[in-house]
């Protein structure tokens, strides 16, 4: 009986305090980790100030970027202002006298200086989507079928160097090819043959911008494709293979699909950036073939603001082009949505 007695003493001590909780009706075994884990669950939010503390490395880390951005990005945001005065650079911010929308009359009366400015913007917008958007598509494309990774690695190289070029060194090679003593001409001229005026031709301004803007850019813009590219899962192409599909089948039925997200994403910023088409570009080259046929709205706030010193008419005239692209962003990224497409923001 007393071997009996300190067996069951024995049992008794080894009870653990989780046996024990649920022992003494409290309830099951875990029962305390459980109403542990809802008073965490219940606990208050942190506060503002807390979690400014808890992250202060991060915020300072962010500080400076910031500091930028409100700097160079919203506080001349303020300059808008000047499209509703009369501004004067001399007379103190703000003071000028407020004309309301007068500046806004070469947009509305059909000013020919304006409008043809903007017929050179669009005409050029529209040939730059047909050529220039579709051009590192289909390079990547290219080069993600090489199957040698050192030559792919090469020719990325090679062509990633043009865009580190300032559009002076651009100019100044294309200049050294298609000038008048240029390469080519100079073929020409010994050969007894007419020389081509190449970058003085009005009639092949727009020509000569896209070709330029896809020798420096085309190479830099393949690299957010190819990455797209990767994360293609490969079992697609062996199914696609397996039922008989060939490689443009893979490509129309497999790839495309595969990176039309990022299309349709990069088409959208881009329609974003319609009226902007290249100012220092082509602000180098208006003397070769004269203002009616290269002045877009970027050249013409610089030709009637800076030069001219119609620094009201040039502010209405940027703050309309801000908000047109603003439109055209929200606008085609609505009907991204309409297709089951992310685009630049979500609902």
């Amino acid at each position: 009986m007393a071997r009996t007695d300190a067996i069951n003493s024995l049992q008794t001590d080894r009870t653990t305090p989780s046996d024990s909780a649920g022992a003494t009706g409290s309830g099951p075994p875990g029962a305390a980790v459980q109403n542990g884990a809802g008073l965490r669950s219940a606990a208050k939010p942190l506060s503002w100030w807390a979690r400014a503390r808890r992250d202060k490395i991060l915020l300072l880390m962010a500080l400076p970027g910031l500091v930028l951005l409100l700097v160079f990005h919203y506080l001349p945001l303020l300059g808008n202002l000047i499209a509703f005065q009369e501004y004067l650079p001399f007379v103190p911010f703000g003071r000028s006298a407020w004309v309301g929308l007068d500046n806004f009359a070469v947009i509305f009366n059909g000013d020919q200086e304006f409008l043809n400015a903007l017929k050179n913007t669009l005409l050029i917008t529209l040939v730059q989507v047909i050529f220039v958007f579709p051009a590192p598509i289909a390079l990547a494309l290219l080069l993600n079928s090489l199957l040698s990774e050192r030559i792919k690695r090469i020719v990325q190289s090679v062509l990633y160097l043009p865009h580190f070029l300032s559009w002076v060194i651009v100019i100044a090679i294309f200049q050294q090819i298609l000038g008048g003593s240029g390469l080519i001409n100079n073929f020409l001229r010994s050969h007894g043959m007419g020389t081509i005026d190449f970058l003085g031709n009005p009639d092949g301004f727009i020509a000569l911008l896209t070709s330029q803007v896809i020798w420096k850019d085309t190479g830099w813009g393949t690299i957010l494709f190819l990455a797209a590219l990767t994360q293609i899962d490969p079992g697609l192409y062996e199914a696609a293979r397996v039922d008989g599909a060939s490689r443009w089948r893979q490509l129309w039925h497999v790839t495309v699909p595969g990176i039309r997200g990022l299309i349709i994403l990069l088409l959208i910023l881009r329609l974003g950036d319609s009226l902007t088409v290249g100012f220092e570009q082509i602000i180098l080259q208006q003397n070769l073939v004269g203002r009616p046929a290269s002045e877009v709205l970027d050249t013409y706030v610089y030709n009637n603001g800076v030069l001219a010193g119609q620094w009201g008419v040039s502010a209405a005239v940027g703050l309309v082009k801000g908000l047109v692209a603003v439109v055209l962003v929200v606008g085609a990224n609505k009907i991204a949505h309409i297709f089951g497409e992310a685009g630049v923001y979500q609902k």
